[in-house]
């Protein structure tokens, strides 16, 4: 190992030696369930300037951090977990890899933690478990909405989110918009549409789902599977019987 990197990997570890002092404070009230039951975890007004002082050293103590997370992860230390998820994407909030797993954690993992030290899904209530669900989602969702501060332009969050609010939180109106949020960021993927239309679907807004499918029906390109462009055809036609109007005309935008 040369000497550079010797004395980066030292200097990464001086960092985290007082990130750890912070994480500790932040840690401690949620151990007595209070201080941090709502929103995200942030560091403290100091913290700023130490991620800052990191310079080209930020991807490196983010990961070490993240590394260091998944340890407490391991054996299910909640606190810790949750502290050390904020202040990884606090040191670089650049990867979006930090922020999706960090909220699917919070909204995933967190609940079945919390209901297993409460008993296990067996003594704990439908309505308790429901109440724990709901809290966790929240939580993550508030994650994500501050991942959009660095990445504003990312249909990946609203997805998730979607995904979030449709399987954790069980309304599939959020998870509507949601999706459609998604279909209009660059470089969205194709299901995020098809899933904001199926869903208006599924609410009884049939109306709203044949304009929203017949709009994006012609920028879909047929030659690519993953475009659904049979699939949305489709569900066009299912939605002109269901209306009870008549079939619309299916055309390809011309190559130039």
């Amino acid at each position: 190992m040369n000497l550079e990197r010797e004395l980066r990997i030292a200097g990464v570890m001086v960092v985290l030696g007082i990130a750890g002092g912070l994480l500790e404070g932040v840690a401690k009230p949620l151990r007595r369930g209070t201080g941090h039951s709502k929103g995200t975890l942030v560091a403290s007004p100091g913290a700023g300037t130490l991620w800052g002082w990191l310079g080209g050293f930020r991807a490196l103590a983010a990961d070490l951090l993240w590394l260091k997370m998944h340890a407490r992860w391991e054996v299910r230390d909640r606190a810790a977990v949750e502290a050390l998820i904020g202040f990884t994407s606090g040191v670089d909030p650049r990867p979006l890899y930090f922020w999706l797993n960090g909220a699917r954690i919070v909204a995933y993992d967190f609940p079945a933690w919390r209901i297993e030290a409460e008993g296990g899904y067996r003594a704990v209530t439908a309505e308790r478990q429901c109440a724990i669900d709901a809290e966790q989602a929240k939580r993550a969702i508030v994650r994500i909405a501050e991942a959009r501060k660095a990445h504003p332009q990312s249909a990946e969050l609203w997805v998730e989110q979607a995904n979030i609010e449709l399987n954790r939180l069980k309304d599939a109106g959020a998870a509507a918009e949601s999706y459609r949020r998604a279909a209009l960021q660059p470089g969205a993927p194709y299901y995020a549409a098809r899933l904001h239309g199926e869903l208006l679907r599924r609410l009884g807004r049939k109306a709203e789902a044949y304009a929203w499918l017949r709009a994006c029906h012609p920028a879909l390109p047929r030659e690519e599977e993953a475009a659904g462009w049979e699939l949305v055809l489709g569900r066009i036609r299912e939605l002109e019987r269901e209306l009870a109007i008549p079939r619309a005309d299916v055309y390809q935008p011309r190559h130039e």
